[in-house]
C-alpha cells in the first residue's frame, strides 16, 4: 500500500510495535532533513498509515537504525493541506507565526509583501532573521511531534502568492471589511465535501488593498470576517488555521 509522503516523512512499509528498523535511501534522506542526534525520538509512519514514535538507536553516514516505542492512537497529520498565505509582519511576528502554523497542522507557509506591508528587505535590514525561518519551523514540527515539516515557500509578491495557490479547492481570505460571508458559515458550508487542499490569506497589519481584494476574489478566493472583532495579523493567522483544522480536519 502507498501513501502520499510530506516533507521529511519518514515511511517504513513494516514499522511496527517494539520492532528495529534501518533507514536508508529515501527515508535515511527524510531523517536528515530533521537533523537528527543520537537518541532523538522522531514520529514515523508505515504503509498503513499507523504512526510511531521512535528512537534513534544508530547514526551513520548514509544509514541510521530505529526503535519504536510507542503506537500512536491517531494520525498524526491532518487529513487537509492547509497553505498559509502570509503578509510579512513587522517585528518577531512572522517568527511566531511560523511556529504556531506549524503547531496547528500547517503543510506549507508563503510569505508575501502586500501594498501595505512591510518588505522582507526593510524588515531584514533592521535585523535580519528570515534566514531561521526554516529552523523555527523544523523546531516547531519537533516539539508537536509532527511526521512532517512545513514548507517555507520563497517570498514574493502579492501576484505570485496568488498564483501558489492556484490548484487549491477552498480559498479563504480574512478581511476585516466583510460583513456578510461569515468565516464559520464558509468552513461549515463545505463540511462533508472532502476538501483536501485549503489556502488561507492574511494581512498586514494596514489590511489589504481594494485592488488587492478583488484580485484575490478573480483568483477563487472567499473573503470572510469574523463579525465585530478585528484582530493583529498573527492571532488572525493563528485563529484560522485552529478554527479550520478543528471543523475540517481530523485533528481534534
Amino acid at each position: 500500500m502507498a501513501i502520499m509522503a510530506g516533507i521529511g516523512q519518514i515511511i517504513t512499509e513494516n514499522a511496527c510495535l517494539e520492532g528495529s528498523f534501518l533507514l536508508t535511501k529515501r527515508n535515511f534522506q527524510n531523517l536528515i532533513l530533521w537533523k537528527p542526534r543520537l537518541g532523538e525520538a522522531v514520529t514515523i509512519c508505515n504503509a498503513d498509515n499507523k504512526f510511531f514514535r521512535a528512537r534513534i538507536a544508530k547514526l551513520e553516514s548514509d544509514a541510521a537504525e530505529v526503535k519504536v516505542f510507542e503506537e500512536l492512537n491517531q494520525s498524526v497529520e491532518s487529513n487537509l493541506n492547509i497553505t498559509l498565505v502570509q503578509a510579512i509582519p513587522e517585528k518577531e511576528r512572522m517568527e511566531l507565526i511560523i511556529q504556531k502554523a506549524t503547531e496547528l497542522g500547517a503543510s506549507s507557509i508563503v510569505p508575501f509583501k502586500s501594498e501595505r506591508s512591510i518588505s522582507l528587505e526593510e524588515r531584514d535590514a533592521i535585523q535580519k532573521k528570515s534566514h531561521k525561518w526554516g529552523e523555527i519551523a523544523l523546531k516547531a514540527a519537533k516539539q508537536s511531534r509532527r511526521a512532517t515539516i512545513p514548507q517555507i515557500q520563497p517570498y514574493c509578491n502579492f501576484a505570485d502568492a496568488i498564483k501558489a495557490t492556484s490548484s487549491h479547492e477552498f480559498k479563504l481570505l480574512l478581511w476585516e471589511n466583510e460583513k456578510a460571508n461569515l468565516l464559520k458559515e464558509k468552513i461549515r458550508a463545505v463540511k462533508g465535501l472532502g476538501v483536501k487542499n485549503v489556502s488561507v490569506m492574511i494581512g498586514p497589519e494596514g489590511g489589504f488593498a481594494l485592488t488587492e481584494i478583488e484580485e484575490a476574489k478573480e483568483a477563487g478566493f472567499i473573503s470572510v470576517g469574523l463579525g465585530a472583532r478585528v484582530l493583529r495579523t498573527e492571532t488572525a493567522a493563528i485563529t484560522m488555521i485552529g478554527l479550520i483544522q478543528y471543523e475540517l480536519g481530523n485533528l481534534g
